[in-house]
């Protein structure tokens, strides 16, 4: 079993322990009802036919009417009840109810990035941290490949590549975790929520006890490995897009899309994969449909398009063949409830439990990163309302600087836990 998994399974395990009937309890109510119902039964059934009032009319004319309460002088106020009258009485479950709200800055929120964060020469800080080498030794042993020799000395060339950056940006963002862990270790006990772009959204379900390290890994390589197959059949790219009030996005997207069908590309796609922030999109799309973007920004408006570093346009239906491999290892996969809450990149919205993640995860290969949506819900705060630390875990620090154009308030108390 995995240190998160056992980490994550022993927390759990405290939430609810103490409200949950035990099986004995339950089997002494449940025959104890069923004694009493029984010898009711048979008192009304051996006074069947007599003259006398039933005992339910006896015992309903003989019940408390509580006339005994009603305090007649000031020497009957202890004589009657074990409170005086303003004493205010706890009732049952009330203890849950009225439990102190945690301050917010004493919690924390845990960010994981996704691919395209990795460089030649991480991990290198992290090396000084026991549990971080082990990670790296299982996970070597699990890919068949030395992956802590590829994060530090590279080529880079093979790390960028979609079926090795993405366990190794797994692995080292996990390995952050180590970090945090001992260097700040409330951060870790008083998490309320974790989530990840894209690939990170996969380290955070483990990280939250979802799914244990090994099979997380094993997912993360089948993931990488059909996204890569996926970029070969059907070439595509991404591009970053800056846009204002006046541009024309969407009628860019539509006019790029007819532009790669009459170039006839094998598969035309142009949209939106990445919501980053205000103005801020990440685009997927064939090769011709990138192309149009970049030559005719002027003519929508567009204040910039860069074209990003990766091998296909992920978040498309360009990855429409890696669907089914990813679902298939899922549904194989032991999935366990979040001990914490994780929010989808999908929608934004957390998962609600183990089934939920199996029918929700397979989508975001295919469907848009909501990351800037998914931000405005783990921070939602009234005015007055004071914001968790956010800790971002892994390679680079893109997420950071994105919560900055999002929310500043929450910002300002976000660190950067490197590799």
């Amino acid at each position: 079993m995995s240190l998160y998994k056992l980490i994550t399974r022993s927390t759990g395990k405290a939430f609810g322990q103490n409200i949950l009937l035990t099986h004995d309890t339950t089997e002494f109510i449940h025959h104890s009802v069923q004694r009493t119902i029984y010898n009711s039964n048979k008192v009304l059934c051996e006074n069947k036919g007599k003259p006398e009032e039933s005992p339910l009319k006896k015992l309903l004319d003989d019940s408390a009417s509580f006339e005994d309460l009603k305090i007649k002088n000031e020497e009957q106020r202890w004589a009657t009840l074990p409170y005086p009258q303003e004493a205010k009485i706890r009732k049952q479950g009330e203890y849950f109810a009225e439990k102190p709200k945690q301050d917010p800055r004493e919690t924390s929120i845990i960010l994981f990035p996704g691919q395209g964060s990795q460089f030649v020469g991480m991990t290198k800080e992290l090396m000084k941290f026991p549990m971080a080498r082990d990670l790296f030794e299982l996970a070597n042993y699990i890919l068949k490949y030395d992956l802590l020799k590829l994060c530090q000395e590279g080529p880079k060339e093979k790390l960028d590549q979609t079926q090795y950056c993405q366990p190794a940006i797994m692995v080292s963002s996990l390995a952050a975790i180590e970090r945090l862990k001992e260097e700040r270790p409330n951060a870790i006990l008083n998490c309320t929520g974790t989530a990840g772009f894209s690939l990170g959204e996969i380290t955070a379900l483990v990280f939250a006890g979802a799914i244990g390290f090994e099979r997380g890994l094993q997912l993360v390589k089948i993931r990488g490995e059909a996204m890569q197959l996926a970029s070969e059949a059907y070439q595509g790219g991404m591009v970053t897009v800056i846009y204002g009030p006046d541009s024309k996005l969407n009628q860019a997207l539509l006019k790029a899309k007819e532009w790669a069908v009459d170039k006839g590309d094998l598969f035309p796609e142009c949209r939106i994969a990445n919501y980053l922030y205000p103005h801020c999109k990440v685009v997927a799309g064939s090769i011709s449909a990138l192309d149009y973007l970049e030559k005719n920004a002027k003519e929508y408006n567009l204040r910039r398009v860069k074209k990003l570093p990766v091998s296909g346009g992920f978040h498309s239906d360009l990855m429409l063949p890696a669907v089914e491999p990813f679902r298939k290892a899922l549904n194989k996969t032991e999935i366990q409830d979040p001990v914490i809450s994780v929010y989808s990149n999908v929608d934004g919205k957390r998962y609600k439990n183990a089934a939920h993640i199996k029918k929700q995860l397979p989508k975001q290969i295919v469907k848009p990163v909501k990351w800037e949506q998914t931000l405005h819900v783990i921070y939602e705060r009234t005015q007055d309302e004071y914001f968790p630390r956010t800790f971002e875990c892994g390679p680079g620090s893109s997420l950071t600087t994105i919560l900055k154009q999002v929310n500043t308030k929450a910002w300002s108390s976000c660190l950067h836990i490197g590799v």
